[in-house]
């Protein structure tokens, strides 16, 4: 209903009347207060006083955080400038100098093994890269392309043309895929033994590849999500784990010598050999048991290439029958002692998969020719000298039930509980302390790519992780675009190796570097890196050039 406008008027005054009146009150207690009758002033004289910054000597404006916090050598310590090394060294790997190799016994191929220099001998200069290096294509790319100048070395582009290794074209080596028994492409020979294992379905994650040439198949099984540890011996193919490398998989220079794996028991899924040249009928079987070691419960091993398959290529490789078949015989008892079965055997491959406890295969344990091996841990295997014996797997309640615990296909296993972590067998850590380390390193993760928005976008594909505990830090970074090596310290109060393999991830025991370690280590790196960002003791580098300057770590 409408007011009349005698009605808008009164209202209007009553208005006007309130707030004349409510300024004049709150003007009139003013002057009270400043009168002295009110307590006014003493209150705001107390609440000023007592708010002097001149008594509070503790307020600090410096930052919270210097170089105290590092530890105490980190401190004292002087950054020191290095020269660069001459450029005969440029494809330089510490303790794998041709040299000093040739210096050793060849048997059980120690001569290709690891042999660190003399105090007196280690060099301390920065390793430079090789005249033009570029950076790499990315990845897919760099699976089937590498720059010349990154890796100047055409002796494989010869010695292995006809097996489709790798062909030098212009400025670039191009890897069509091929290896010694695959000629026809890693395509086609990952589809045959996807006829056998199960490869497709994510419970093949983890494996090794012995005597892996270029790194061809590990290459082409990420395609499948399968996560290949590959590694070769430095001799005269001494390119074949830098173009591994430069391509974009994971290798490392190794060789099954007389030195155990750096891994732990059961950590892989699948472990090949393609005419890998290791002679597994020869040394009482020590090399088979040694594969029987790091392969999981019902781990899958693939052999192909001599002798397998000789009643057909016994003419090419130039050897008679009977030596073949008597070779053949030889590894055939040796898996049979270590309870091996075979599966399939095509096309000149063998395939046998490992018992799943035990208990299942009672001859393995009772045996008297062949010995357990006694190990301290699962993880005690650190330049370890190889034996003779078999090792033992984890007690289990039935013949069906898994040694060492059931593990989920990927992707679910790299964030669920690993086996190890259930049931204790980690020191230190518990189903709680694995989910918080999980969380705490998304957090850092996250704090990563803030200072680096180009961590997971490509730009870096091989990434290590020199302490990785859990590997916590891998399982956020778990992309397609790249891979993480994960080193934990021999040093560390717990080895957490085997809880990163039963991630899904990989990694190797390693040296956590001390001052003078970590000079001579960073100065065989191939790129600079400079510290970028401070973030509560988390650092981040930036490469600069070709060289690697040292820094805090």
């Amino acid at each position: 209903m409408a007011r009349s406008p005698i009605e808008n008027k009164t209202r209007t005054i009553l208005f006007v009347v309130v707030v004349f009146g409510l300024c004049s009150f709150f003007y009139l207690l003013g002057v009270w207060q400043r009168s002295g009758f009110g307590r006014g002033d003493s209150i705001a004289a107390v609440v000023n006083e007592q708010t002097k910054c001149v008594r509070l000597p503790n307020l600090n404006f410096e930052t919270h955080h210097s170089a105290s916090d590092l530890p105490n050598y980190t401190a004292s310590y002087e950054v020191k400038s290095f020269e660069p090394c001459h450029a005969e060294y440029t494809d330089y790997t510490p303790c794998e100098e041709q040299k000093r190799a040739m210096t050793f016994p060849r048997d059980n191929m120690i001569y290709r093994e690891r042999h660190c220099p003399p105090e007196k001998e280690k060099l301390y200069c920065l390793i430079p890269a090789p005249k033009g290096y570029v950076a790499p294509f990315p990845w897919p790319k760099s699976r089937d392309y590498v720059f010349y100048a990154n890796v100047p070395h055409k002796s494989l582009t010869v010695e292995k043309a006809i097996q489709n290794w790798v062909h030098y074209e212009g400025n670039v080596f191009r890897f069509p895929g091929g290896g010694t028994q695959f000629p026809q492409g890693a395509d086609k020979y990952i589809d045959h033994l996807a006829s056998v294992i199960p490869i497709n379905e994510g419970k093949v994650r983890t494996a090794l590849d012995t005597g892996c040439g270029v790194a061809s198949l590990g290459a082409y099984l990420l395609k499948k999500n399968v996560l290949t540890v590959s590694f070769a011996p430095k001799d005269n193919h001494e390119s074949q784990v830098q173009f591994a490398l430069e391509r974009g998989v994971p290798a490392y220079i190794g060789v099954l010598g007389s030195i155990k794996l750096p891994f732990p028991s059961r950590v892989f899924d699948m472990a090949h050999c393609s005419r890998c040249l290791i002679p597994w009928s020869g040394s009482d079987g020590m090399y088979m048991m040694e594969v029987d070691r790091v392969l999981r419960p019902g781990g899958y091993w693939i052999l192909s290439g001599p002798p397998i398959g000789w009643k057909i290529h016994y003419k090419g490789w130039q050897r008679t029958k009977d030596d073949l078949r008597n070779e053949q015989r030889k590894i055939e008892r040796f898996a049979e002692l270590l309870c091996w079965k075979k599966i399939s055997e095509k096309d000149g491959i063998a395939i046998w998969r490992k018992r799943l406890n035990d208990k299942s295969c009672p001859r393995k344990q009772d045996n008297s020719k062949v010995g357990k091996c006694e190990l301290t841990s699962d993880n005690d295997v650190w330049y370890k000298k190889m034996e003779v014996c078999i090792t033992p797997l984890p007690e289990v309640k039935s013949v069906s039930e898994v040694a060492g615990g059931q593990l989920q296909p990927f992707p679910q296993r790299l964030n669920a509980v690993p086996p190890r972590i259930a049931l204790g067998s980690v020191p230190g850590f518990s189903v709680q302390s694995y989910q918080e380390d999980n969380k705490l390193w998304q957090k850092h993760v996250n704090g990563y790519k803030k200072t680096n928005d180009l961590l997971d976008t490509g730009r870096y594909r091989n990434i290590m992780d020199m302490n990785a505990g859990l590997g916590s830090f891998a399982a956020v970074l778990e992309s397609t675009k790249l891979w993480v090596m994960n080193v934990v310290p021999t040093i560390a109060d717990a080895s957490t190796l085997g809880v990163i393999y039963e991630r899904g991830l990989i990694g190797v025991k390693g040296f956590l570097l001390t001052q003078g370690h970590m000079t001579s280590y960073m100065l065989m790196m191939s790129s600079v890196y400079t510290r970028t960002s401070v973030s509560s003791k988390i650092y981040s580098w930036k490469w600069t050039g070709s060289y690697v300057q040292r820094g805090q770590l």
